[in-house]
């Protein structure tokens, strides 16, 4: 190397040793020329949002999707459909039992039909007839017997008669009677608990039937679809992932100094590209660790801080404002009140 090559990287080296050693004198006034300077104390951060995976708890082939990527969706609107055929066969099923058990329970509460006690009454009344033609019988024999016109033995008979008649016709009331009464209360608990029974196994066949053709549960964008029509799905895979408004939060990193300041539910002014000034939030967690300040918001003049991570949740923002998550946003800095 020769005398004045050598002379040169003796200079350049001296030259980048200074300013190595008086960087901190130089640095933000050149990063303020170029535009990279921290905003007046303003706290970097970026919008974070906290996606929903909506998924069938059974494996089915997708039968329809009627949203896509991108799409926003309302309250109730059909996000997909696995093939519902057994699950709709399971419902029709149960309420078949459904309905036996509950007509087995009524038919125990009712007694027998009217018809057939018309028929028991009308055995009654026939032995009731037949009993007052004995009974005359019956005393005519006694005056008979008195005379010794007739014998014991026809008196006996008609007797008899009397008697067996009697028993008939009291079996017959005792007949009409249990007729018209319910079976027993055991009985009666018994097919009353099989049709609570069957109504919980039907309510859960629509709730799995449900589960196969899932709606919107508010309004979202559809953040992202990992299956098309026709394919297979596991059980439990999302199909759709949502991404509601009130799911969106700001992610943004205080210094350790200032933390103090941040405090559950405290409000805080943000902006962000092509946002309107002076958008609100609400503070909604605040680490209790410091780390170095992320990559995703590094700049020279930061590289080096330690801070702490605070999430808000943005309100009152206007219709036609959507946060996409990973937009940069900008905190105002904590002021005290009276400072």
């Amino acid at each position: 190397m020769t005398a004045p090559l050598r002379a040169v990287f003796v200079a350049l080296a001296a030259l980048f040793a200074v300013l190595l050693v008086t960087r901190g004198y130089w640095q933000e006034p050149m990063l303020g020329i170029l535009g990279l300077a921290p905003e007046d104390g303003r706290y970097l951060g970026y919008v974070e949002g906290e996606t929903s995976l909506i998924a069938a708890p059974v494996a089915g082939q997708l039968l329809e999707r009627p949203v896509n990527r991108g799409q926003r969706v309302k309250k109730g609107d059909r996000l997909f459909v696995i093939d519902p055929m057994l699950a709709r066969a399971e419902v029709t099923r149960v309420q078949a039992l459904l309905a036996e058990s509950k007509a087995r329970h009524e038919n125990l509460l009712t007694g027998k039909r009217p018809e057939e006690q018309d028929v028991v009454r009308a055995q009654r009344r026939e032995v009731e007839a037949s009993l007052e033609l004995a009974e005359a019988e019956l005393k005519r024999q006694d005056e008979l017997l008195a005379r010794r016109v007739s014998t014991q033995q026809a008196h006996d008979q008609a007797l008899s008669q009397v008697l067996q008649l009697r028993a008939r016709l009291a079996s017959l009331a005792a007949q009409e009677r249990a007729g018209d009464l319910a079976a027993r209360q055991a009985e009666i608990a018994a097919a009353a608990a099989l049709v609570e029974q069957n109504e919980a196994n039907l309510a859960q066949a629509k709730k799995r039937l449900s589960d196969l053709m899932p709606a919107a549960p508010e309004d979202a964008l559809v953040e992202n679809t990992f299956f098309n029509v026709g394919e297979w799905v596991p059980a439990g895979t999302p199909v759709v992932s949502l991404l509601p408004p009130s799911r969106v939060k700001l992610r943004f990193f205080v210094p350790e100094e200032e933390v103090s300041k941040a405090r559950m539910g405290r409000e805080v002014s943000f902006t962000c590209d092509g946002c309107p000034a002076d958008l609100r939030a609400s503070v909604i967690y605040v680490s209790p660790r410091a780390e170095f300040t992320p990559p995703v918001i590094y700049s020279q003049s930061s590289r080096t801080k330690l801070v702490f991570m605070i999430e808000a949740r943005p309100h009152d923002l206007p219709a036609e404002i959507a946060l996409a998550p990973g937009l940069p946003v900008t905190v105002a800095p904590f002021v005290e009140a009276g400072s």
